[in-house]
């Protein structure tokens, strides 16, 4: 008798995030390599809670329309899997639904059909409230305790949904698996553990592969990295001739996003990578083996977030020493005339003059604080419950800014140069839920449906 047991399996990661283009030279590399399945993160947290907030996307639509073309019809026409995770940015209702539009257009000027999986991640607030209430939901790192005010008051709820879910739209035979809010290296570790791979080594490559080519040497995610898995360990490869792979490159891509270097953990398991060796094979691949995994209560992440107000921003130049070396006195000064000229007003606000080329990025802990620049940039950033205030606010701090009179000052035609005196930041949220939740089932918060995009229903267990 014969085993379906596979030896190897291949994994094609064209790109870090869905929309950041990709070599398509070394896309087709990947190609010839015979993968199993094309994996592709689409979200991330890293632009905020207005992502989640707004429902929008990271990228453009003409992006992601631009990268999944080349993307499915090559999967179709080869019979290779794709697989979207936290599809739409957020991987919320909206960004589903945002990414389902995209891909439709697609097919359609395409001409074929794709059996595709959707799996949802946007949690109702009742659930989270049930588990809330039964002691379920554990804050992540250094946020309050979850109550009931920020469950009422979140506009948008979602879930990081583990392998299970994408096991799943396998066994059910999706061609294409559109996933809402995801765990990143799930996307990667699903096809590895359904196949019978060991889990430890499969969650490492999936961590390895989320980012694309940013795991290479000179990294970037806007490229393709290739994946090999076997059962004692797994190979990390470079498809451009212009991109290495190192063993430093590899290990140090274990340490991206984490706060432990050597304990990772994820929804059910905690991964130690403590023991692994890394063996450089060549100048384009390196060996990967000794990760090990334990077991743990199975938690999902939860993200929320409310609106906290609208944004408004200007920016200026400030290239006078005199003005340079009192910047603080000038900052100073605009807060308190805008707290005093709007001090009977009934709003709430809050007005940040960041300074670039001065402390723009470390602030208070600048520790270069030996010389004066020759310029610097103003960000005036305002946030107010009032839109309209929000607009007002900053422009009066910046007229205050630009005529203000310093000591020693020479002209009267104004301390700043404005090439963007009026910007709207749109509405701006917060997150106020940053926590785990215990699950029994990890396929219970995720409804997923089976269909051919063109509309014919196949399966749902909503």
């Amino acid at each position: 008798m014969t085993s379906n047991r596979l030896n190897e399996l291949r994994i094609l990661s064209p790109l870090g995030i869905l929309g950041y283009g990709f070599s398509e030279e070394s896309f087709y590399e990947g190609l010839r390599r015979n993968p199993h399945f094309i994996g592709i993160d689409a979200g991330s947290t890293d632009g905020g809670p207005q992502k989640l907030g707004l429902g929008v996307g990271v990228v453009s639509k003409q992006a992601v329309k631009k990268d999944l073309s080349i993307i499915l019809k090559n999967g179709k026409a080869k019979g290779i899997p794709v697989v979207i995770g936290s599809s739409g940015g957020a991987g919320c209702r909206k960004g589903l639904d945002w990414t389902l539009e995209i891909i439709e257009e697609i097919l359609e000027e395409e001409k074929f059909e794709l059996t595709t999986a959707i799996i949802g991640a946007e949690i109702e607030k009742d659930v989270v409230r049930s588990a809330m209430l039964n002691n379920q939901i554990k804050p992540l790192g250094p946020v309050p305790e979850l109550n009931e005010v920020h469950i009422h008051t979140a506009t948008k709820i979602v879930a990081q949904m583990g392998v299970e879910p994408y096991i799943k739209a396998f066994e059910l035979g999706a061609e294409l698996i559109i996933g809402g809010r995801t765990y990143d290296p799930a996307i990667f570790a699903a096809y590895a553990i359904k196949s019978g791979f060991d889990p430890a080594l499969s969650w490492h490559l999936g961590k390895i592969l989320e980012c694309g080519a940013l795991c290479l040497t000179p990294g970037t995610a806007g490229d393709c990295a290739f994946g090999v898995l076997r059962h004692d360990h797994f190979e990390v490869q470079s498809l451009h001739p212009e991109r290495m792979v190192t063993e430093s490159s590899v290990a140090a891509h274990v340490l991206y996003e984490k706060s432990h270097p050597t304990t990772h953990y994820g929804p059910g398991f905690k991964l130690d990578v403590s023991n692994c060796q890394y063996q450089q094979l060549n100048d384009f691949s390196v060996r990967v083996s000794g990760t090990k995994i334990k077991q743990e209560p199975y938690k999902v992440k939860l993200e929320g977030v409310e609106p906290v107000g609208w944004r408004h921003i200007a920016i200026a130049g400030v290239r006078d020493p005199i003005a340079i070396s009192q910047i603080d006195h000038m900052i100073n000064y605009a807060k308190e005339r805008v707290k005093e000229f709007f001090s009977k007003e009934d709003i709430s606000y809050e007005l940040n003059i960041i300074r670039y080329g001065l402390d723009g990025v470390l602030g208070e802990n600048e520790p270069k604080r030996d010389s004066t620049p020759h310029e610097i940039g103003l960000v005036l950033d305002v946030v107010s419950t009032s839109k309209e205030y929000s607009k007002a606010i900053c422009s009066f701090a910046r007229s205050t800014l630009l005529h203000y009179h310093y000591p020693g000052r020479k002209a009267t035609a104004g301390n700043l140069a404005i090439p963007f005196p009026d910007v709207s930041g749109g509405e701006v949220f917060e997150f106020t839920i940053y926590h785990l939740m215990e699950v029994e089932d990890p396929c219970e918060l995720f409804p997923l449906t089976i269909s051919n995009l063109g509309g014919k229903h196949v399966y749902s267990n909503q």
